[in-house]
């Protein structure tokens, strides 16, 4: 008895002392953020002191792609590590399955003994079948919970489970900070690995910004991009134009006052900015800091004026390419200001938490460890990503695209053509032209590349044929995005394509 008795407490040493090795993670998420609103992405007429500071600690991945450009779809792949047509969940599409929703990375590490939190817009919703009721929030799933449903509110106070952070921050931003600083508190206390992830609703519309730093912009000027305005999207498909990206450009401003418009854009991220030093600063305070990952970037982008569009959801380079940071203090690579150029996407987030705490990854993940570029910058984990636009407001899938991206080289496929419209083929070559400013599709010299990226396609196009969900509406698209069906073919499939 006595012998067991010590095996146990053996054991149960053991385990504390594994616990007390894996890493804590913190893990946050932007909304509608572009890689340009960032010093550390190179612009100067930007005040971002504390998320440019985590990127010297850390490392910054100057390609890194959410695979769908729209909040629902990507913070589901976020939780899930998978692409949208598995996780099965986008606006107009459906929720995600509690069975999906069991294999995301929160629910796993919970299961490990970590202590988690919530906080901010959750972004997607559950059923327990297709057709099945919705459920709450899974609020029970975590230890702490400051999310919300829909896209939330900027007003602390009409975010039911932040209300007490109210008087203190009026202003959702700070809000979250605050949550982040008392959780981390407590879960130092409890000596218990944890995994923190907040969404802020910042940059999200309607566009408001924290009062208290009004004055941080007050009368700035902002050059803008080089492929600012319309006559840098003349080159786009004729598909790409028909949505709210394109009339946005004008009802949003951009092209009468596009200094006010940033202006107020970038006193958003200016709070985001100012929470995440509220955050870092609390892991100092509690003694964690050293064994605690972070990890910051954006569930999708924004064209701000780019090729005369505004808002996201389309395969381009600002809607789709965001900003990543990762800073792991435990690592030697830790502190060089080193940068990564590989090819990374939101896929990749669920495994490489689950494989910084030490646990396996389902073979259902479609993402890679990121940890590994961390530690060789100029190592690769993905050769191409796809890059997913499902999503209509109403009516034919017009806008509908899939796209596939290389490191070098970004290929378009718009497959619609009814009504007006014709197949179109767009071939960027980022390499030498980031700003998608020349298609070089019907260019001679890029026929071998652009067969090649062809052959790219079609192999991310058959992984979706073989592991849509069968629910969603998500099947059909297997022959939407065909380049090698006709459209009379394609056509009798428009009453399934369209949107809910």
């Amino acid at each position: 008895m006595k012998r067991t008795t010590l095996l146990a407490a053996a054991l149960l040493s053991a385990a504390v002392v594994n616990a007390e090795k894996r890493p804590n993670i913190v893990y946050l998420m932007s909304d509608d953020q572009s890689s340009y609103t960032m010093g550390c992405y190179g612009n100067a007429d930007v005040q971002t002191p504390n998320l440019d500071r985590l990127a010297a600690d850390g490392m910054v991945f100057d390609n890194h792609y959410d695979t769908t450009a729209i909040c629902m779809a990507s913070r589901a792949t976020v939780m899930a590590g998978m692409y949208e047509y598995k996780t099965g969940c986008n606006f107009k599409h459906g929720e995600m399955l509690t069975a999906t929703w069991k294999k995301t990375y929160p629910m796993l590490l919970r299961e490990a003994g970590y202590m988690t939190a919530f906080a901010g817009k959750f972004g997607f919703e559950l059923r327990d079948t297709p057709e099945g009721k919705k459920r709450e929030l899974p609020a029970a799933d975590f230890d702490r919970w400051g999310g919300g449903p829909g896209q939330t509110f900027y007003e602390t106070a009409k975010n039911k489970s932040m209300a007490a952070y109210a008087e203190a921050y009026p202003h959702s931003t700070l809000s979250y900070g605050a949550f982040g600083r008392d959780f981390i508190r407590d879960a130092a206390k409890a000596g218990k690995p944890f995994c923190l992830s907040i969404s802020f609703k910042a940059a999200h519309r309607p566009t408001t910004p924290d009062p208290k730093f009004d004055a941080v912009y007050a009368g700035k000027t902002f050059r803008k991009p080089e492929n600012y305005g319309r006559g840098n999207g003349a080159h786009f498909s004729k598909q790409s134009k028909q949505g709210r990206q394109y009339v946005r450009f004008e009802e949003w401003d951009y092209d009468k006052d596009y200094d006010g418009v940033m202006a107020t854009y970038h006193q958003q991220v200016y709070g985001i900015d100012v929470a995440v030093g509220m955050i870092v600063d609390a892991l100092k305070e509690q003694g964690v800091a050293d064994n605690t990952v972070i990890i910051y970037t954006s569930d999708n982008g924004f064209f701000c004026g780019s090729h005369g569009l505004g808002s996201k959801v389309l395969p381009y380079e600002e809607a789709s390419r965001v900003p990543m940071i990762i800073h792991d203090p435990r690592h030697p690579n830790s502190g060089k200001k080193l940068r990564s150029d590989a090819l990374t996407g939101n896929i990749d987030f669920a495994p490489t938490l689950l494989k910084l705490a030490g646990l396996p990854v389902p073979a259902t993940m479609d993402g890679a460890d990121l940890m590994k570029l961390y530690g060789n910058p100029k190592a690769s984990i993905h050769e191409s990503l796809a890059l997913i636009n499902v999503y209509n407001q109403s009516g034919p899938p017009v806008t509908h695209a899939m796209a596939v991206v290389t490191r070098e080289m970004k290929y378009i496929y718009w497959g619609y053509a009814a009504e007006g419209f014709e197949v179109a083929e767009e071939l960027y070559h980022l390499g030498k032209d980031p700003h998608e400013l020349v298609n070089q599709a019907g260019n001679p010299e890029y026929s071998a590349a652009l067969q090649q990226m062809r052959q790219t396609y079609d192999k991310h196009l058959g992984h979706w044929k073989a592991e849509a969900v069968p629910y969603n509406n998500y099947q059909p698209y297997g022959t939407l995005f065909d380049r090698n069906v006709g459209w009379d073919d394609k056509a009798p499939l428009l009453p399934k394509l369209k949107n809910k």
